[in-house]
C-alpha cells in the first residue's frame, strides 16, 4: 500500500513558486544561486550532451559559423562550456544568450569576459511574451520547461521553433523519486545557496515525465522529435523541422 501511494505521488506534477522566479529576489542571492546551478550543470555533464548535438548540426552546415541561441540562459554557464568545447574542437560557432533577468544577463556577460568568450553576446528577452527577433541554426535551453504550465510550454516552444532553422534542443529534469533525492543531495553538497536548496527539489516535483513531453512537444510544434534520457535523471528533447 505504501509503495502504491509513493508511485501515485509521482504520477502528477506538483508546481509551486520557485525563489529564482521571483523578480524581487535580491541580486546577491540571485548571483549565488546562478553559481550553484553552474556547479550542478558541470556535474550533470549537460554541456557534453548538448555539444554532441551541436557538432552534428555543424557537419550539416559546414560552410559558415553555426549560429546558436541559448534561451533563458541564466548565468550562461552551459553556453560558455559549449563555446569552450567548440574552440578546442576547432569549430566555428556564434553563441548568443537571452534571458528576461537583468541580473542573470549581467552575470552572463561578466562570465563570458572572464572565460575569454567576449564574442558571445546577450540580450534581454521574455520568450513567453514575444517571438525571437532573428533566426538561428540551433535554439536550445536547459532547466526551463519545468517552470511553466502546459499552455506556457506550448507558447515558448512555438516561439523557439519559429527561430530555429535546424534544431531545437530542450534539456530538463525528469520527475521521479530518484531525481528528487538526487536533487536534495546534490543541491546541498555542491552549493550553499538557500535558493538552490529550495528550488532544486521543487523543480523535480514540477518536472514533466518523458511521456508527457512526448505528447506535449509535438502538440506545440509538429516536428520530428527524439527523446534521450541521461545522467542524472534528465532528458534531452531534440526537435527537427520536417523536410
Amino acid at each position: 500500500m505504501q509503495a502504491e501511494r509513493t508511485a501515485t505521488a509521482w504520477q502528477k506534477r506538483r508546481r509551486q513558486p520557485e525563489r529564482m522566479d521571483d523578480p524581487r529576489l535580491p541580486a546577491p542571492l540571485h548571483r549565488q544561486a546562478l553559481r550553484g546551478l553552474a556547479r550542478l550543470n558541470r556535474v550533470s555533464g549537460i554541456a557534453r550532451v548538448l555539444f554532441r548535438e551541436l557538432r552534428q548540426v555543424a557537419r550539416e552546415v559546414p560552410d559558415r559559423p553555426l549560429r546558436i541561441l541559448d534561451v533563458a540562459c541564466g548565468g550562461a554557464d552551459v553556453l560558455l562550456a559549449c563555446a569552450r568545447r567548440a574552440v578546442r574542437a576547432g569549430l566555428r560557432f556564434q553563441f548568443t544568450g537571452c534571458d528576461r533577468s537583468p541580473t542573470a544577463l549581467e552575470a552572463a556577460s561578466e562570465a563570458a569576459h572572464r572565460h575569454g568568450c567576449s564574442d558571445c553576446r546577450f540580450f534581454c528577452h521574455d520568450i513567453l511574451a514575444e517571438e525571437l527577433p532573428e533566426s538561428y541554426d540551433v535554439v536550445m535551453n536547459t532547466l526551463f520547461l519545468h517552470h511553466l504550465d502546459e499552455e506556457e510550454v506550448v507558447t515558448a516552444v512555438r516561439h523557439m521553433a519559429a527561430a530555429a532553422t535546424q534544431r531545437l534542443l530542450i534539456d530538463d529534469l525528469l520527475r521521479s523519486r530518484l531525481g528528487y533525492w538526487l536533487a536534495q543531495l546534490a543541491c546541498r553538497a555542491l552549493t550553499r545557496s538557500p535558493v538552490v536548496h529550495f528550488d532544486g527539489p521543487v523543480s523535480v516535483q514540477a518536472a514533466f515525465s518523458e511521456q508527457e513531453l512526448a505528447t506535449l512537444l509535438p502538440k506545440a510544434v509538429p516536428w520530428s522529435w527524439q527523446f534521450c534520457r541521461h545522467w542524472p535523471q534528465r532528458i534531452l528533447c531534440v526537435g527537427r523541422p520536417q523536410s
